[in-house]
């Protein structure tokens, strides 16, 4: 049943969170909104966003579209259903908004009038639908499903999804990589691109019949495709690899609307993503990587001129990867965010110099939005002392203002201590950035348990961000100081400084890590014996790393770690990855996958470590945090495993997030609190 949509103003009184003595409870994190995906209207007045409100009775994210003019004041919400609503897109015309809904029981696009009236359903396709853009007459919208790509139409995959429903045996028959990712199956089927009249009406597969995927999977968003300004054509990304598990190649394919004729744009042996027509329609423009293979390649902006074919890349000289970019609506600029020096900054390009500044330094900044005039910029932007809101900022970097505050009490009662940015020595003799948080009321004349927080990738870095299963605030809130070291390998530092981790997993991060230590107990305030440490992913890794060569740490957590690095390449999906980062495959370099397997050091484990897997991780399968707890009980060592059957390589869901977090700080104060 549908709760009626309201657009009148709301006051907005919405105290969500609540305060215990001004600290940060688990409680309250777990509880927190959080604003996201916002868009400028066609006539620069209004902004449509999402608002993510913790369901923690029915342990899921309960999100709705809310809009809010680009000057500020009170939101007002526009979507209000038991569904998940997401995606908001205005049309060309700016009187309604297309956004996916599960409201019907599946993922389809709906569309609401922005000035009053019910939102009425567009696409009714079995297997769901996902990132709509419109054409830019308005006429009709463009999104992607995940289909069986034989079938010719829906009721082939209506049929193909009840015929396994009804199956009494369960078995998957699997012939070629890649079968699942990160959490989800495959089960033969694909993302295929459609399009659908904005009336409604039945919608046509674009790539009928090609067994790839368009968009990739599972991440392609309506970031990986996009309509030409005319629009007679679409752009799209692919991955036509013959074993896609061992390859990072995807390119760039245009589709003519009116014939179904398609090209490949882009012939580069790595990877181009996310294109974009440029406003006057002379450019696409898109992200490149140069080197086959290497996931953490540096992306590269690039611009395609449509009538010669001829391609510029606009960031060559700049030592940082492109993130996410948008248009000005004159086409002589670009804004786009990259990971820098511990922060995801956001920049501004000029088109025709190449010259490029910067305009948000501090916290993560993402999902730019540009009014038709120029003068702003609209963000969703988040940090390690708030949550994720929706700021404005000037095009020249001027006046950055928050522009929602739906945890309004938490604002003002909780402390929330800001990260400090501190600097040492590392392997290499290298400059090492590290983040510096202190608990709330802190005492300088105190003496505070520790905890290093050590991030995955390994070519990621711990931004100045809140996050999901790391929020730095809650366990500082705990009473311990936080040491956040970005170590080699990291974002953010160049490039030389991320490649530096590949064939040297164990090496200089964990020489990095244990000079953080020692940087870390030596201060006034830090009691040096009390130091705990955890990470998740690759910090999961490092962590079991960790445990096989030093008794510096008092306690240790280990989240979706790979324990034996062999196991993990033949159950994990994306090959490319260990086998860039290890030299190739085991069964060709055995040597370098032995070398830094923490499995082979299994015997010399004696620090109290805690292990927390999901079964549907297969990124880093649950099998690999079986091990290691398996090592820990048979060693003798205090140990406890945290396994979650409903989730992945993340602990998402409310409640298991609540758990998660007792559990973590349970664990520590257990081993670091006198």
């Amino acid at each position: 049943m549908l709760k009626r949509f309201v657009l009148a103003g709301l006051c907005l009184l919405i105290t969500v969170v609540t305060a215990e003595a001004g600290v940060l409870t688990i409680d309250a994190f777990v509880s927190m909104v959080r604003c996201t995906d916002p868009q400028i209207s066609p006539d620069g007045v209004w902004v449509a966003f999402v608002v993510s409100t913790p369901d923690l009775e029915n342990n899921k994210n309960d999100t709705d579209i809310w809009l809010l003019t680009v000057k500020g004041g009170e939101p007002k919400r526009l979507t209000a259903s038991e569904g998940a609503d997401f995606h908001p897109r205005w049309s060309p015309d700016g009187r309604s908004i297309a956004f996916i809904s599960t409201r019907s029981g599946s993922p389809q696009v709906w569309r609401i009038p922005v000035h009053g009236g019910e939102a009425v359903q567009i696409t009714e396709i079995s297997t769901g639908a996902h990132g709509p853009v419109w054409s830019p007459d308005g006429s009709r919208i463009a999104f992607y499903s995940f289909v069986y790509p034989e079938c010719k139409d829906d009721s082939c995959n209506t049929a193909r999804k009840e015929e396994l429903e009804d199956k009494p045996i369960k078995a998957r028959v699997i012939d070629h990589l890649l079968y699942r990712h990160w959490d989800r199956w495959k089960e033969g089927k694909r993302n295929h691109l459609f399009i659908v009249d904005a009336a409604g009406g039945e919608a046509k597969d674009l790539v009928s019949g090609i067994d790839f995927d368009y968009p990739p999977f599972p991440w392609g968003g309506s970031h990986e495709f996009a309509f030409s300004p005319d629009g007679k054509e679409i752009c799209c990304v692919s991955k036509n690899a013959e074993m896609e598990a061992v390859s990072t190649n995807t390119d760039i394919f245009v589709i003519d609307l009116e014939t179904g004729d398609m090209r490949k744009v882009t012939d580069n042996e790595a990877a181009d993503e996310s294109p974009a027509y440029s406003p006057d329609g002379r450019y696409i423009s898109y992200r490149a990587q140069e080197i086959p293979g290497f996931e953490a390649d540096r992306w590269r902006l690039v611009i395609l001129d449509r009538a010669s074919g001829k391609t510029r890349v606009l960031t060559d000289s700049f030592d940082r990867g492109v993130g996410e970019y948008c248009w000005s609506a004159d086409s002589r600029k670009i804004y786009f965010s990259a990971v820098d020096n511990g922060h995801k900054a956001l920049f501004a390009l000029d088109t025709a110099n190449g010259k490029i500044k910067k305009l948000v330094v501090r916290g993560n900044n993402g999902s730019a939005a540009v009014t038709p005039d120029g003068k702003h910029l609209v963000i969703a932007r988040r940090g390690f002392d708030f949550p994720h809101s929706i700021w404005r900022v000037r095009t020249n970097g001027d006046d950055l203002e928050r522009l929602t505050f739906f945890n309004r009490e938490a604002d003002r009662e909780i402390e929330m201590n800001t990260a400090e940015d501190v600097r040492y020595e590392g392997a290499d003799a290298a400059t090492i950035q590290a983040f510096l948080i202190k608990p709330p009321g802190f005492d300088p004349d105190r003496v505070y348990p520790a905890i290093m927080i050590i991030h995955g990738g390994p070519q990621s870095a711990f931004i100045d961000a809140w996050y999901t299963n790391w929020n730095m605030q809650t366990f500082a809130a705990a009473g311990y100081v936080l040491f956040i070291p970005n170590f080699h390998g990291s974002d953010g530092f160049g490039q030389e400084f991320v490649n530096s981790i590949s064939e040297d997993w164990g090496g200089k991060c964990y020489e990095d890590i244990l000079k953080g230590f020692d940087y870390l107990a030596a201060l006034p305030y830090v009691d040096g014996s009390r130091i705990g440490a955890a990470g998740a992913s690759y910090g999961g890794y490092m962590v079991n790393w960790i445990e096989g060569h030093t008794d510096r740490f008092a306690c240790l957590v280990s989240m979706a770690g790979a324990f034996n690095l062999v196991s993990k390449y033949g159950v994990t999906e994306e090959l490319w990855f260990p086998e860039w980062d290890l030299g190739g495959t085991p069964y060709d370099n055995l040597e370098g996958y032995d070398k830094w397997s923490p499995h082979r050091y299994a015997s010399n484990f004696k620090t109290p470590c805690m292990v927390v897997h999901g079964e549907n991780d297969y990124r880093v399968p649950v099998g690999e945090g079986l091990q290691m707890f398996t090592a820990l009980q048979r060693q003798g060592v205090p140990s406890k495993l945290v396994y979650f059957p409903d989730e992945g390589h993340w602990i998402l869901k409310p409640l298991n997030n609540r758990f998660y977090y007792e559990q973590f700080i349970g664990w520590m104060d257990s081993y670091l609190k006198e």
